[in-house]
């Protein structure tokens, strides 16, 4: 027995030191991580409940029956952040450049499948070089398994991926089909096909960092959402989106010990935002105000910016933060800022967040590029999340909203719960001085002073029309508010509507525009 006893602990030890400590050091002087030590900075000390440590791969090919590994270059199992379940794997680059192989692939289906069970997310540390390719098919067989797993778990758990390394070809999709990707700058890359590749056929030089990095997928593509400076960060930022999560979409998300008086009137936000409809402000500063103080944890901030996502409290309570930002590009919608919020928003009602929109919008961007590259379908999205969400839908207006923009953003008509506009909203099909083109086109033409008969009918036009006691009047707004009681207003209505239930017709699932 005492053999057998140091056998194992033998093959432990060795599942442990992944390719070897030269592999080991070279990650280090990549100023990375191995997979273990990020396992242990992410979950609580002494949680990790390791899963498979002793699987070896089975190929023959290419020499492959003389190098086997146990663990093969993946670790993965359970334990704790903040003391709640957290399934976890991670690719271990010290083996086999943490390449997926079939063996690799049915450990990661293993958790993922486990985390789905007891209903708990799964978390993925990504630093592979891709499919194994001496295994051929059979790698190609895993990763499509993996991408099946991903797809079943959607909705259901949250899923998070960290890319901490390279993740190359097929292997990207996996990232990709889950609710969050965090990458690291200057050490993290994404791509289908390596700027190698592309100078082969397409003869366009670019580097690694500018083809798939960090800055790149988080300012230009959209398809990550943090950009961090270190590992730790990214571990850390992870761990706080968590907070925010429910386990599951059948659990509510968890409610915090309020710390921010459920009382407080922001006066602030009633100098924060302009009385002139064209002049910019930060729309982050009116929802910092109105959330409990500090607990803004803004999501994709660097792309689409004309549109602020995030999660926040309100006395305590997890919701989900839509704002039009009228500092960029005057907060229109366009086709990223539509994809950016409907993604938001159906995660959010996928797993029982609810959803506070402050609207500030004049339309729909203009142009031939917006029409061309398919504004109407993916304004269309944005549209359609809101209109199947089911979880609370609070919504704002704090100054204007015009035409379909108004309807698209959480308005009554979509099946918003509560709708309040501030006193100097202005709603209408456009605004007064598009209307006023439209309406006095023969008197402005015959007018001795046009600019001044239009400046007096934009005003009476304003005055008349573009305010929010007509839809307040219609049953379009529930109140008309002060912006002082903004905050008091949505915690009353965040309770109220705790117990919100809604069926919708039954159907195998709807046909969003994709």
């Amino acid at each position: 027995m005492d053999e057998r006893i140091e056998e194992l602990r033998e093959r432990k030890r060795r599942a442990e030191k992944g390719g070897g400590e030269a592999r080991i050091e070279s990650q280090h002087e990549k100023g990375k991580m191995t997979a273990r030590e990020r396992i242990d900075y992410f979950l609580d000390d002494g949680t990790f409940r390791e899963f498979d440590a002793l699987r070896t791969h089975r190929s023959h090919n290419f020499g492959m029956e003389e190098n086997r590994l146990p663990g093969d270059g993946v670790v993965t199992g359970y334990g704790e952040v903040d003391g709640r379940k957290t399934f976890v794997f991670a690719h271990d680059f010290t083996a086999f450049g943490g390449s997926l192989g079939e063996v690799f692939c049915e450990k990661v289906c293993k958790v993922m499948d486990k985390a789905m069970e007891v209903g708990a997310p799964v978390i993925g540390l990504n630093d592979s070089a891709g499919a194994r390719i001496q295994e051929g098919v059979e790698s190609l067989g895993g990763v499509g398994e993996i991408f099946h797993k991903n797809q079943q778990a959607s909705g259901v758990i949250p899923q998070i991926s960290a890319i901490m390394g390279p993740c190359a070809g097929g292997a990207v999709y996996s990232p990709a089909l889950t609710d969050f990707v965090f990458m690291v700058k200057e050490t993290s890359h994404m791509f289908i096909t390596g700027p190698d590749v592309i100078e082969t056929v397409t003869g366009e030089e670019v580097g690694f960092d500018e083809l798939g990095g960090a800055t790149a997928h988080t300012s230009t593509s959209g398809v990550a959402h943090f950009a961090e400076e270190s590992e730790e960060q990214a571990l850390d930022d992870i761990k706080r989106l968590l907070s925010y999560l429910p386990q599951n979409n059948v659990e509510d998300p968890p409610r915090v010990e309020p710390w921010d008086d459920p009382e407080r009137r922001p006066e602030e936000v009633e100098t924060i935002v302009p009385d002139e409809p064209r002049k910019p402000y930060d729309a982050t500063d009116v929802v910092e105000a109105v959330t409990d103080e500090g607990s803004f944890f803004e999501v994709q901030a660097e792309f689409a910016k004309n549109l602020v996502v995030g999660f926040a409290r309100l006395d305590g309570r997890s919701v989900g933060v839509v704002a039009n930002q009228p500092r960029v590009n005057a907060g229109t919608l366009d086709i990223d800022a539509s994809e950016k919020a409907s993604r938001f928003v159906r995660f959010c009602d996928s797993f029982n967040v609810p959803i506070v929109s402050f609207v500030d919008v004049p339309g729909f961007l203009p142009g031939t590029d917006q029409e061309h590259d398919g504004i109407i379908r993916h304004g269309a999205k944005l549209l359609y999340a809101y209109s199947e969400a089911s979880v609370p839908l609070l919504t704002v207006i704090t100054r204007k909203a015009y035409g379909g923009a108004y309807d698209v953003m959480a308005s009554k008509h979509l099946g918003a719960d509560v709708n309040y506009a501030w006193p100097t909203a202005e709603i209408a099909v456009m605004g007064p001085r598009g209307a006023v083109n439209v309406l006095y086109r023969n008197e402005l033409a015959e007018a001795d002073d046009e600019a001044e008969l239009r400046d007096a009918l934009v005003e009476e036009y304003r005055e008349e029309f573009a305010n929010p006691y007509t839809a307040a009047d219609r049953g379009f707004l529930d109140d008309v508010i002060e912006p002082a009681d903004t905050r008091k207003r949505l915690i009353d209505d965040l309770e109220m509507l705790s117990t919100k239930r809604e069926d919708g017709p039954s159907k195998k699932h709807g046909n969003i525009p994709l």
